[in-house]
């Protein structure tokens, strides 16, 4: 009996460990910060993980992923999870700079093909705005397009019709700018997918097959769009117009 006892209680105590003293997600969080500050890298980015596993995610946490990759050397997580917080909060400065800096490390030097100088003004105002606010500038521009031009038929004024047509033609450019900024953030966002390369080397192929002719060779930390996939293999477009195949397990997706 005694021994039955001891083992009831030895299982309750299990099972208020696994239940009540469970690590918490923000326990793994501010242990993980923890270990980066004694410099323990490795431990801080299992800490890091296991919140990610667990469901939860933001731009801090990964930002802290993204320091703890970096000073732990390994390039490719680093901008992986330097990227992944970028998605989060754009614009940060603090990401924005380290993003830049780890860029620097890595050993490509990719020029992207040039755009149309209004393409590159409108990502950088784009870059600026989120898609939730250009969507509402947008149907605020159509509610003064309509309720201009539906005024200057009920009130026939002078004065109050020169203030409509005014109110309408500033609308309807605005209306006009709003829709091509907000196709050109959709576009950025749906038509392909982004990833790192996380392989060390990788010769990219001209098909989906080992056999196949050798196409380029890329590093870790190449940020790539995915345009296509078949069985194992994922094709690739860099920034200067390159295509390529690469075994999908040689990237993660952002």
């Amino acid at each position: 009996m005694k021994y039955i006892q001891w083992v009831l209680i030895i299982g309750a105590c299990a099972l208020l460990m696994s239940t009540g003293w469970a690590q918490t997600p923000e326990d793994a969080f501010n242990h993980g910060n923890e270990l980066y500050r004694a410099a323990k890298y490795e431990d801080a980015v299992k800490e890091y993980e296991l919140v990610i596993k667990q469901g939860y995610s933001s731009a801090e946490l990964y930002y802290n992923l993204g320091n703890a990759y970096y000073r732990n050397e390994q390039l490719a997580r680093a901008i992986l999870s330097y990227e992944r917080a970028a998605q989060l909060y754009p614009n940060d400065p603090d990401i924005t700079h380290n993003l830049r800096l780890v860029y620097l490390k890595t050993v490509d030097r990719i020029e992207p093909v040039p755009e149309m100088f209004f393409v590159q003004w409108m990502h950088s105002i784009g870059s600026l705005i989120l898609p939730e606010k250009v969507q509402f500038l947008f149907i605020l521009s159509w509610i003064l397009l309509f309720g201009s031009l539906a005024s200057m038929y009920f009130f026939l004024h002078p004065e109050f019709l020169r203030a409509a047509r005014i109110i309408f033609f500033v609308s309807f450019a605005s209306a006009v700018l709003w829709a091509v900024m907000l196709g050109i953030q959709l576009s950025q966002e749906t038509i392909q997918d982004k990833a790192i390369v996380t392989a060390q080397i990788i010769t990219a192929k001209s098909s989906p097959d080992a056999n196949s002719v050798d196409a380029f060779v890329i590093h870790e930390g190449v940020k790539v769009k995915l345009t296509d996939s078949i069985a194992d293999w994922v094709k690739i477009t860099l920034a200067d117009g390159k295509v390529g195949w690469i075994p999908a397990d040689q990237c993660e997706r952002i």
